[in-house]
């Protein structure tokens, strides 16, 4: 609830969530945190594609990364009755009567249902005004691209594959996004926490960092100390050199995080820093610049 509240009065208004988180158990602690307060001062988005359902009596536990979570399964469901299902049960978990943005979760393994089913089915509840803005939520920029290039996609959250240490979604899907018109929120700036503490042993995406990927970050920490900036600074700020981009999702444990990302993201961060990334070959020369 702290959390929540304290993001919120630090002026970081868009929040995310999804029915997997948890399974289930973010998007009540979210509508919880939300009660009261004005409709109209937040952004919210969730994600569509895993249906969740109450376990079955001797029905095995499905293996979970999460902290004390209700006792739920997932089900993948991309059918069109499946997404109003899940909008329907995020919306009472939600405690709103209508999302922002409802992205469609990891289909990289259900692209033709995203395009017989889901995607339309989106559009449908867009069209009904459920939904204001609809697209994808997932780590792989290349899908992302094609389906941004072949949907009439508002919106696409992309993790990991546009910050300090990934060039990925530069090639392929920020092209597209800037022009057909298609907003990008950034996720994974820190890369799973490389970028926000290089340290032995730190994780990128997900798994602990190669050598030569952590030796890159601790170079990117050296020169951005030479100039006062904290790395978590930089990599924060880097994604926003691309017009595309329209906001960035960061984590927080807790308000003691949500304070820190609000300072780093108003961090004063010269020109110099950047151009200096670039000089010494840390950033390639054609990368776009948050100057």
């Amino acid at each position: 609830m702290a959390t929540v509240h304290t993001a919120l009065d630090l002026g970081c208004t868009y929040l995310d969530t999804a029915p997997h988180y948890g399974v289930g158990l973010s998007e009540e602690r979210v509508g919880r945190a939300l009660a009261g307060r004005d409709r109209g001062s937040y952004t919210l988005s969730t994600k569509v594609g895993r249906r969740l359902r109450d376990r079955a009596p001797g029905e095995p536990a499905q293996p979970d990364g999460f902290a004390d979570t209700p006792d739920r399964v997932r089900e993948w469901d991309f059918t069109r009755d499946g997404i109003r299902a899940s909008l329907e049960s995020s919306l009472e978990r939600l405690g709103v009567e209508a999302l922002d943005i409802v992205y469609v979760h990891d289909p990289e393994n259900h692209i033709r249902e995203v395009y017989e089913t889901a995607f339309p089915a989106l559009a449908e509840l867009r069209d009904q005004k459920l939904v204001r803005a609809i697209g994808f939520g997932m780590n792989y920029s290349d899908i992302l691209a094609r389906f941004v290039a072949d949907l009439d996609v508002d919106v696409v959250l992309c993790a990991g594959r546009w910050t300090l240490l990934e060039r990925t979604a530069y090639d392929d899907l920020l092209p597209v996004c800037e022009r057909r018109g298609t907003s990008v929120v950034v996720g994974g700036v820190y890369n799973s926490g490389l970028l926000a503490d290089p340290r032995p042993g730190a994780r990128y995406n997900y798994e602990e960092a190669p050598p030569e990927i952590a030796e890159r970050a601790r170079r990117l920490a050296a020169v951005c100390a030479e100039f006062g900036v904290p790395l978590r600074a930089a990599a924060l700020r880097f994604p926003f050199g691309h017009p595309a981009v329209a906001t960035a999702v960061i984590g927080a444990a807790g308000p003691d995080e949500v304070r820190d990302n609000a300072e780093m993201f108003g961090y004063d961060i010269p020109d110099e820093l950047w151009h200096a990334l670039v000089e010494r070959g840390l950033l390639d020369d054609d990368i776009p610049l948050p100057v």
